[in-house]
């Protein structure tokens, strides 16, 4: 990538960033066509297309905004409730029909749009019954996308709409739900520096002051291979680390592949630069391993620092019971997704080197330099944070922050048993 590559990347990133803190800390009222949120309204190239490398952007880029965990949280959340009984009490809202609707677009759909947006409070006006998509909605659109976890296009694709149709009393059984868990919490972040995951926004926290430092784009368990919520503490870093592969990723990838591939006269160890060991902890002759007896089971394998170690160049480890860890990844490719529910468990982190510079800023001999270093140079070195950080897992699907602004994630694992499978998946 050349020096002009980079500086027009940096700045679009920037761009990015910028009309994210609008859409995060401005209340529905006050947004106003001056407001640039994307390339789908006026002036877009090509009305209903989706910018691929804005939405690339944004996913990578999420905004500082509030602590999801954050005391002041709660009263802006129960008052989220409140307003969602009553939407509920008044027959919920319409079922917005799935079809692909934008900017400039006139069609019956969109007067159904409006309404639907009307209740919730992104739209002004329950009344306009117009049948065209304009600018006004183009916002409106954005505006709700930006708070359910979607990048706000402004085009209602598929999951706009799946996410526009999760039934009024699903969405308060998400904010009960969640006020209960995040009041768990508030005793333990009140005024700590602590780092937060939210799995179901599948974005990690550093949080110190009750304000977020930065805040990161990460990838969760899939929901057959769920990440576990935790209250610990980070208390070490290992660069270019060497990976132990877990037990689910023994028993669900390595050995199937590895049968797989004794099949095809290939061995799996061999082609990833695996090292397996008995329990006496000797290493095994690859050839001599029958993938499809119990003998793979009874082994631990490794795989050393380099390009195709999944682990990156960092692994952050605290005391959990299951054998979960959070690291950097050799592809980036999944951090600039929506829908980033695709590890065994593990969380990867985006730029995980700020993360990590923020984690050691008090233990002597560390800085962002010297991190950037060892990135470079492969060293294979472990550093233990001078005073532990703690470390929550948490598990929230909505709640409202003190700028007025109520969030819904996707419940990616139905731990609300929302019974609704558009709020699962969208």
């Amino acid at each position: 990538m050349t020096n002009r590559d980079t500086n027009v990347s940096t700045r679009r990133g920037l761009a990015v960033l910028a009309v994210a803190a609008c859409i995060h800390a401005l209340p529905a009222a006050a947004f106003d066509n001056g407001i640039q949120f994307g390339p789908s309204g006026p002036g877009a190239s090509s009305p209903g297309a989706v910018d691929r490398e804005f939405v690339r952007e944004w996913e990578k880029n999420p905004p500082p905004g509030y602590p999801t965990l954050s005391p002041a949280n709660v009263a802006p959340t129960k008052s989220a409730i409140k307003k969602y009984q009553d939407i509920v009490a008044s027959g919920g809202w319409e079922t917005v029909p799935a079809i692909k609707t934008f900017y400039g677009e006139t069609h019956f759909a969109v007067a159904v749009l409006k309404r639907r947006l009307a209740v919730s409070g992104e739209f002004p006006s329950s009344s306009d019954e117009s049948e065209h998509f304009g600018s006004d909605l183009d916002l409106a659109v954005k505006r709700f996308q930006a708070t359910n976890g979607l990048t706000p296009t402004g085009i209602v694709d598929e999951r706009t709409a799946a996410a526009l149709n999760v039934p009024a009393d699903v969405r308060l059984r998400q904010l009960k739900n969640s006020l209960a868990r995040l009041q768990d919490y508030v005793g333990s972040t009140a005024k700590q520096k602590y780092v937060a995951v939210n799995i179901p926004a599948a974005q990690v926290e550093a949080v110190q002051g009750d304000k977020v430092v930065s805040r990161h784009t990460g990838v969760v368990g899939k929901p057959d291979r769920p990440t576990p919520l935790l209250r610990t503490t980070i208390h070490e870093m290992n660069f270019n680390p060497i990976w132990r592969l877990p037990p689910t990723v023994i028993s669900k990838d390595l050995i199937p592949r590895g049968r797989e591939m004794q099949q095809e006269g290939k061995n799996v160890l061999v082609k990833f630069g695996i090292d397996a060991y008995d329990g006496a902890g000797k290493k095994v002759d690859p050839e001599k391993i029958n993938w499809s007896s119990g003998q793979p089971a009874g082994l631990s394998y490794r795989q050393k620092p380099g390009k195709d170690n999944p682990l990156g160049f960092l692994k952050i480890n605290f005391n959990n019971s299951h054998s979960v860890y959070m690291h950097d990844t050799p592809s980036e490719t999944m951090f600039g997704r929506n829908f980033r529910a695709a590890s065994s468990g593990c969380i990867r982190v985006a730029n995980i080197e700020q993360l990590a510079a923020w984690l050691l800023a008090d233990t002597p001999g560390w800085s962002a330099n010297r991190i950037a270093s060892v990135r470079e140079g492969g060293e294979r070195i472990d550093a233990k944070l001078k005073k532990p950080v703690p470390l929550y897992f948490a598990y929230l699907t909505a709640w409202a922050t003190p700028d007025g602004v109520i969030q819904f994630r996707r419940d990616l694992y139905d731990r609300d048993r929302s019974g609704s499978e558009s709020a699962t998946s969208y």
